[in-house]
């Protein structure tokens, strides 16, 4: 009873730091909140449409001008206008009016007639993958009709009755696609997104009351901390991470559940199987930022621990390059990061309908995490702590 007791008061003295800190309230309650709507906002609407592009016809061709009709008639590319040539397109270019550029060659028409292949150069600016990406998958359907139908054409011509039981190409390719259905960036990205968001705020708000205990410290002529609550370092830890679950539960159901049905994101997973497993995030993450508050000296260093990690963990989850091409250290070092399996796990549970037992590869690597994570704050904040208060102490 007594240690439940000293559980209790710590989880309550834990939860009255949290309420009474306007930062923390922040990073705990606001960012999660906010950045979701703010980022699936951003990359709304998830395909680009109508990409100015501007045609070079050397050509000048009846098949040309059906080659350029079709691509304008695409829901990606419009034709914007045509160009002498490739100098007067550049200026276009340069001037913004269009970020692409589709050159017909002069013997287009001839080719194609005489049965010989026919280049037709496509030029793009890569300043946003989204925008290459669309274009090139409508320039690739243009090209695959416009291959059946020369097919088609030469069998009438030199087939004769096996125009009857000839049709399309010998081998198509049928996509089916899963998950991300629209193959949207907001449907790609803010899955995985969300749940590093969950995993950052949690740290960044333990590290700041981390940093505002040795403020405190450094202000008390005895070098310690009034706020200070005395138990033992189990008991110390537990509290506290019942009151970051009590928050961070809630929260997780409405960025996992109530923004992908706002927004009209990939959802087809199961609620219970996507709690448990993000609990199970949670509770490394609170372990991890235990672990990390040690080494925060200022209240305003938890700003650089974020602010440093965030893009390397975001690397670091698979999203941006897949795991299994990273080296053995990177590999190794993404594998320390709960993110990582929380974000490869919520994705396949999420978006493809896995089941928990489905990712319990990714499970049973999280539950491993909160027990390493449990020992390495339990023994820096048993043994290290104290010295540090001590030394503060000395100081002043």
């Amino acid at each position: 009873m007594n240690w439940l007791k000293s559980l209790f008061r710590v989880w309550r003295h834990e939860c009255y730091l949290v309420f009474t800190d306007i930062g923390v309230i922040l990073f705990f309650f606001a960012l999660p909140l906010g950045y979701p709507i703010i980022y699936t906002l951003i990359y709304n609407p998830e395909v680009v449409e109508e990409i100015p592009v501007v045609a070079v016809d050397h050509s000048r061709t009846a098949e040309s001008r059906e080659l350029i009709r079709a691509l304008d008639a695409t829901q990606s590319i419009h034709i914007t206008g045509y160009a002498s040539d490739l100098a007067e397109a550049r200026r276009a270019w340069a001037e913004k009016e269009c970020y692409a550029v589709v050159e017909v060659p002069a013997d287009y028409a001839a080719r194609i007639g005489r049965g010989e292949q026919a280049v037709v150069s496509y030029y793009a600016d890569m300043s946003l993958l989204i925008r290459y990406r669309q274009a090139l998958f409508a320039i690739t359907g243009v090209q695959m009709d416009e291959v059946q139908k020369i097919t088609a054409e030469r069998v009438m011509r030199e087939g004769g009755i096996l125009t009857t039981v000839v049709s399309g190409l010998p081998v198509e390719t049928q996509s089916n696609i899963l998950g991300d259905q629209s193959q949207g960036f907001a449907s790609f990205i803010m899955p995985g997104i969300v749940v590093l968001i969950l995993q950052q705020s949690m740290i960044l708000g333990i590290t700041m009351l981390a940093g505002t205990s040795r403020d405190r410290r450094r202000r008390n002529p005895l070098g310690i901390d009034p706020e200070h609550l005395d138990a033992g370092t189990t008991v110390t830890l537990l509290g506290k991470t019942l009151c970051y679950l009590m928050i961070y539960i809630p929260l997780s159901y409405y960025i996992l559940d109530i923004i992908p049905r706002m927004f009209e994101l990939p959802h087809v997973g199961a609620f219970m199987d996507y709690m448990p497993f993000i609990f199970v995030m949670l509770l490394a993450s609170s372990f991890l930022g235990q672990t990390l508050q040690v080494f925060v000296r200022e209240r305003e260093s938890s700003f650089l621990v974020i602010v440093f990690t965030s893009v390397v963990f975001l690397f670091l989850s698979g999203l941006t390059w897949p795991r299994y091409a990273f080296n053995p250290f990177w590999m190794a070092i993404s594998d320390l990061v709960p993110a990582t399996w929380g974000v490869e796990g919520f994705v396949r549970i999420n978006s493809n309908g896995a089941s928990l037992s489905d990712v319990s590869r990714y499970y049973m690597a999280l539950w491993g995490l909160s027990a390493l994570y449990f020992c390495t704050a339990w023994l820096l904040n048993r043994y290290l702590y104290p010295r540090r208060r001590l030394k503060s102490g000395n100081a002043m």
